[in-house]
């Protein structure tokens, strides 16, 4: 389908909001860009507000797609070539006033900007480009943005927009060559891989040029990320957490996303429907797994293997692994080194700082750890204090099991109440007609 000829504004923002809504790789920390007094907006990390949909997406951006567009027939997505969908495409000057309009009206604090391929991809590339620069340089616009690398673009053009953005993200898409070449076989790995090295190599010299000249110009300065459409291809848990861990070690990224596959279409090569919906389980495990390799010091290979490739489903990722390596516990809290405090179900990183610091001026009880935030009910099984267990404890992997399981894991709201509905900015007002 093609784009009408006459689309106001709103309608071009209903379909491009909703079209936007499966990419999950949208985070606005990790920057300090701060205005100058001669424009709109910081982003200044305690000016940087997170709201999220019921379906866990960051909506404290504008969240839209350029283009809904594509040359592209991948088979996950809604947007491909062949499907029979309602067609939009912005102008970087309706871009530029929908961002600034909301931003005046408390509705967001930046932009996530991607978009699907039109025509080419230097050719969307240069209208994000031209997008991103009226906005900064003409609309005075200093708040956030994320924006998504059009993978085969030249480089120039991905060079330039990093000057321009907070973060930039390159979509992995799929965990390994062979499933891009099954579900999306325009796209080829090198192709995706290779602006995100140049990303990342063009960070570390803008960090030498910003020691030698102060005022140098930023490139990227909240880092950039990536995200796997999870279980729309058979990788298992341990493959996908292995290519994770090569990403942050290879180009060290500040995130990697996973998102849960959605059915949108119907195709021979997706997995078939079923009455149970999204893995969000899956992806939900995925993300607590990813925590730990990036604040817990853990390794993929520690949390599975080949032999044992997939997360429980019962327990966390460190839960499960606590109790697969039960003869390293209990851990004495008065004397065990940070990096063995991470490890102990029920405890932060944010309780294993305080408890360092806190058993410098004496000895600390079960009560101090709960002031401190550790969760008792998953940790009593695992810690003593002053030498003694909370309760008297078999150290048997049987035994915790079937205590820990009468104690229902709370799962994160977003996930026990998925949506896919994404929260319309224009719920409790007017805008039809035309432009802000």
């Amino acid at each position: 389908m093609r784009i009408p000829e006459a689309m106001s504004v709103y309608d071009k923002l209903n379909i491009l909001t909703d079209a936007a809504k499966y990419d999950v790789a949208c985070t606005s920390s990790g920057t300090r860009r701060r205005g100058d007094g001669t424009g709109m907006g910081n982003c200044e990390q305690t000016g940087i507000c997170h709201s999220f949909s019921a379906d866990g997406r960051c909506i404290s951006l504008l969240k839209i797609l350029f283009t809904n567009e594509c040359i592209y027939d991948c088979k996950y997505c809604i947007n491909r070539r062949s499907n029979d969908v309602a067609r939009a495409s912005f102008t970087p000057d309706e871009i530029c006033s929908l961002t600034m309009e909301f931003y005046r009206r408390n509705y967001i604090e930046g932009l996530f900007l991607s978009s699907g391929i039109l025509k080419s991809p230097d050719y969307t590339m240069e209208l994000i480009y031209a997008a991103l620069f009226k906005l900064r340089r003409e609309c005075g616009f200093q708040g956030y943005i994320h924006v998504k690398a059009i993978p085969g673009a030249n480089e120039e053009l991905i060079q330039r927009v990093g000057f321009l953005a907070d973060r930039m993200s390159v979509n992995l898409e799929l965990p390994t060559a062979e499933s891009l070449k099954l579900l999306a076989p325009h796209k080829t790995r090198k192709n995706i891989l290779t602006p995100m090295r140049l990303v990342q190599n063009r960070m570390e010299e803008n960090r030498q040029e910003i020691v030698a000249y102060r005022n140098a110009p930023r490139f990227v300065p909240a880092g950039q990320s990536t995200q796997m459409i999870i279980g729309a291809t058979p990788e298992t848990d341990y493959q996908i957490m292995k290519v994770a861990e090569s990403l942050y070690k290879r180009f060290a990224l500040k995130r990697v996303f996973y998102s849960a596959f959605v059915h949108v279409n119907e195709d021979k090569a997706l997995p078939a429907r079923t009455d149970e919906g999204p893995p969000l389980l899956r992806e939900h495990r995925l993300y607590q797994a990813d925590w730990l390799l990036r604040y817990y010091h853990f390794e993929a290979d520690e949390l599975l293997s080949r032999e044992d490739p997939n997360f429980n489903t019962a327990f966390d990722p460190k839960c499960n692994w606590a109790l697969k390596h039960l003869e390293q516990f209990p851990v004495e809290i008065n004397r065990a080194d940070y990096k063995m405090l991470l490890r102990v179900p029920g405890v932060g990183y944010k309780s294993a700082v305080r408890i360092v610091k806190a058993r410098r001026l004496g000895m600390l009880d079960f009560t101090d750890l709960k002031k401190m935030g550790v969760v008792l009910k998953r940790a009593m099984y695992f810690i003593t204090c002053k030498g003694k267990m909370m309760y008297p404890t078999k150290m048997e992997e049987d035994y915790i099991t079937r205590n820990l399981l009468s104690v229902n894991e709370r799962l994160p709201e977003e996930i026990r109440n998925m949506g896919y509905r994404q929260l319309s900015l224009f719920d409790d007002i007017s805008l039809r007609g035309g432009a802000l």
